[in-house]
């Protein structure tokens, strides 16, 4: 408000440099601190001056023109590209080619601040040639710089297949593997981030970090005392396992399955979330995947996310994911009804006191789990059990299952009798000629008139 942007702008230019170094650094502050603020920089056409300097400058002066660009980046997609514009890159390449580790530390967080908000911003950042230079920063001693420029090839990678490949093909995956017995928390982080944005676009991608010999290390981070370390371990696993069945049997033959319903019994809320889903995307490749699932305990643990867990997003995961276990076959229906856990997803389908998106997803989840379990499921005890409290929608598949069992099974049918369930058929009021009026009919069936009144 009192102008002082202007005035910082002419010392830019001041014959001393520890004068132009400290009004560089005092601008980055000001635009640290806020978007407006940033904008007000911008507006004053101090960008081409700082990076048209630059080259020639000395290193501090360089760190403090590399805070200035990130702090301006890092508000949003419209002031990283103003940095573009002015031909911050360019500069910020140079800085990366500086031979002080902490003007290429520097250059690298304005780089990773342009490249997180969008492809166009993050293809920008390649086409200026900044790769091969960050995997060279990865192989830095430093521990600072090589935890920035692991965050920065994680940020470009994430957005899409081709940038993915970018990284891939600077040779990125070996040295990033190479990280992962780190000792460094924080760069464990940014290095197991990296790999997941990589193996998360395609199965060829996800090859190629597998064929880094990531396992079993990598199953170590799902034991460490850092719950971001635990969490970016699981995601790494998850986007490797999604993609085909082949990548999940190796998963499963490295002990991978055991080592993730470890993990998520160590801990609570969202760092359970990747491991949950992991477990999902495992059992719905196949029977037999679904069943390493089952062997290690994996539904015990779902059940207990169930209950324990209040996020609803944790719910829907953790339904999910007992859904896709449940679906194969009638002996994997059972393991998942057999653990009690229909009741708890049919109150969490039923759980109508919210309009929140969450808790309808959580509800949505909840519901095709159910279906998922109980067109396998021939457990009558457990149908039963949701016989009173079921709406029509789930009630239509839990009495299909029935006319299917009852005929073939006289003990199941006098249970049926004996514990009510025959006298609650009686009471559902179906559609004539629906389908539900077909099962209650298959299901009279199976008794002589007189028992059926």
């Amino acid at each position: 408000n009192s102008g002082v942007v202007s005035l910082l702008r002419l010392l830019l230019l001041d014959a001393v440099p520890s004068v132009r170094q400290t009004t560089a650094l005092s601008l980055g502050r000001l635009a640290d601190y806020s978007m407006d603020l940033a904008e007000e920089i911008v507006k004053a056409g101090i960008l081409p001056q700082l990076v048209c300097s630059l080259p020639e400058e000395n290193r501090y002066y360089k760190k403090s023109a590399a805070f200035v660009l990130r702090a301006v980046a890092k508000h949003s997609p419209q002031l990283a590209q103003t940095v573009v514009q002015s031909g911050g890159l360019e500069a910020l390449v140079i800085c990366l080619e500086d031979f002080d580790p902490g003007v290429k530390e520097g250059a690298s967080w304005a780089f990773d601040y342009i490249a997180r908000h969008n492809p166009e911003l993050s293809q920008a950042v390649v086409d200026a040639g900044a790769v091969p230079l960050l995997v060279l920063c990865i192989q830095e001693p430093e521990i600072a710089l090589k935890r920035i420029a692991a965050s920065t090839l994680s940020d470009i990678s994430k957005h899409s297949p081709e940038l993915a490949q970018t990284v891939v093909d600077a040779g990125a995956i070996a040295h990033l593997a190479q990280m992962i017995p780190n000792p460094d928390a924080k760069l464990k982080r940014q290095v197991l981030s990296a790999l997941s944005q990589i193996a998360k676009h395609s199965v060829d991608l996800s090859e190629l970090v597998v064929e880094a010999e990531i396992f079993p290390v990598v199953l170590t981070c799902l034991k460490d005392s850092d719950e971001y370390v635990k969490k970016n371990g699981a995601t790494l696993i998850r986007e490797i396992a999604k993609h085909s069945p082949e990548l999940s049997q190796l998963i499963v033959n490295s002990g991978g399955v055991a080592a993730v319903i470890d993990c998520i019994g160590s801990c609570r809320g969202t760092v359970r979330l990747p491991g949950i889903m992991m477990l999902g995307y495992v059992a719905a490749h196949s029977e037999n995947l679904s069943m390493a699932v089952i062997v290690s305990k994996g539904i015990p643990l779902l059940c207990a996310c169930l209950i324990e867990e209040h996020e609803d997003h944790i719910k829907a995961a953790a339904a999910w994911a007992l859904g896709q276990i449940g679906r194969h076959t009638a002996e994997h229906a059972r393991h998942v009804a057999g653990a009690n856990v229909l009741p708890t997803l049919l109150d969490i389908y039923m759980d109508t006191h919210s309009s929140d998106d969450l808790k309808m997803k959580a509800s949505i989840f909840a519901k095709k789990a159910l279906k998922n379990v109980l067109q396998k499921c021939t457990y009558l005890p457990a149908l039963e059990a949701l016989l009173h409290d079921a709406p029509p929608s789930i009630m239509k598949h839990i009495i299909g299952q029935f006319s299917k069992v009852l005929p073939h099974d006289s003990k199941a049918r006098r249970l049926f009798v004996t514990t009510g369930g025959l006298k609650k058929v009686q009471e559902i009021k179906a559609e004539p000629g629906s389908l539900l009026q077909e099962y209650i009919n298959a299901i009279n069936n199976c008794y002589p008139e007189e028992i059926v009144r």
